[in-house]
């Protein structure tokens, strides 16, 4: 069964065993399970349910394998001739989930 959900500010069509990278969910440890009750779309074939925005009852549960942080980003503002450079970098605090289970 696949599902589309809306979680941490994007949206993933994900079915059972899928492993995901999202942003970090606050309060979480490694081992933890989330519920996510966001769905968008549930069910496959010709028994699809679309919710408006989202499907009545359904969830997805979900495990944290790992919380880590992204690859870092660099940004550089440079001005030519004015000896103005700025440099700032970036790291994204990412969760690593895996789809337990679709309930409908």
């Amino acid at each position: 069964m696949k599902a589309t959900i809306h979680t941490q500010g994007r949206q993933f069509t994900v079915q059972e065993g899928d492993i995901l990278f999202v942003n970090r969910f606050p309060n979480t440890e490694a081992g933890a399970e989330v519920a996510i009750n966001e769905v968008l779309m549930v069910g496959e074939g010709a028994a699809v349910k679309f919710g408006a925005p989202h499907v009545e009852g359904a969830s997805v549960t979900a495990k944290i394998l790992e919380n880590k942080r992204g690859r870092k980003v660099s940004i550089i503002k440079r001005k030519k001739r004015k000896g103005y450079r700025r440099k700032q970098g970036h790291r994204q605090e990412l969760s690593v989930i895996r789809i337990e289970s679709i309930h409908s």
